[in-house]
């Protein structure tokens, strides 16, 4: 069972300020007055009667404290910067499994939490950037991939693994090679729009992908991996419950923000494999 992390957060907050809300207006003043009376009718009070007087009950103490620090949290969260951890191998070379990357939440809109309504538009995004986004056949789920085709565009994917756009061919240059996953691979420099990046095509790829276009309705986005062969994206997505014409499209409102950072490493998370900072920096 996946968790609605916002959804829980939110009704955090509420709660928590509900309690806060009831000690200011009722819970406060009923102690106020109780020691006013109790002060009033004896000579020399008690401290202890006092300071038992003036405690909070134990749930609104909790409320109290928590919520400063739980409203703040879905502040960050829902209208800056959102932290994620990256599951799989689909980004390489870009981003690696168990980076830990910053997301920007207002480089595409502010929108509301929980139910992802834009409220203020800023900006759109541009073909070249790292996005998250909501899965299309599993909203719960995030994904993070390359914007390679904005609305309107019309984007090729041939056999010989080319990338073209409106009918250009990408530009790409061969920077170097590595293993692979049956052979060798090879790292190409990739200029996408106004994003300089690598890329990574396996040599001895099993699965041949057929040449295949595809065009970007409105208010849509055509996403990739870097890592082109071993990357479930846009190519992939088969949902019978979409129409066939936005098959493997992105809707904008299934827009989570722009990835800008990796702040941390980890791929395996355990105490003989503490995290490490070699990877900081910039995603390009």
């Amino acid at each position: 069972m996946s968790l609605n992390f916002p959804l829980l957060l939110v009704i955090a907050v509420f709660v928590c300020g509900l309690l806060a809300l009831l000690d200011l207006l009722i819970l406060a003043p009923r102690r106020r007055a109780a020691i006013a009376s109790y002060q009033g009718s004896v000579s020399q009070p008690d401290g202890v009667v006092l300071e038992k007087l003036n405690k909070e009950p134990l749930l609104v103490e909790y409320g109290k404290s928590f919520f400063p620090v739980l409203f703040i949290v879905l502040v960050l969260r829902s209208f800056l910067v959102e932290p994620f951890q990256i599951p799989s191998g689909s980004m390489k070379p870009t981003l690696d499994v168990g980076d830990f990357i910053l997301v920007n939440k207002f480089s595409y809109g502010i929108r509301l939490p929980v139910i992802d309504k834009k409220v203020i538009e800023v900006g759109d995004p541009q073909r070249g950037d790292v996005m998250v986004f909501r899965y299309p056949s599993d909203p719960n789920v995030n994904y993070i991939k390359r914007v390679v085709g904005l609305p309107g565009d019309t984007v090729r994917y041939t056999a010989d693994k080319r990338l073209f756009v409106n009918g250009e061919s990408v530009a790409e240059q061969l920077v170097g090679s590595e293993p692979g996953t049956l052979g060798s691979a090879e790292l190409y420099k990739e200029k996408l729009g106004a994003a300089e990046h690598l890329i990574r095509k396996e040599m001895s790829r099993y699965r041949a992908t057929p040449d295949r276009s595809w065009t970007v309705p409105a208010g849509h986005y055509f996403m990739m991996g870097d890592n082109r062969d071993n990357s479930n994206d846009s190519r992939y997505w088969d949902d019978p419950s979409i129409p066939k014409d936005l098959l493997g499209m992105v809707p904008d409102r299934n827009i989570v923000g722009k990835a800008f950072a990796v702040w941390m490493s980890w791929p395996e998370p355990k105490l003989s494999h503490l995290p490490n900072f070699s990877r900081v920096g910039l995603i390009k």
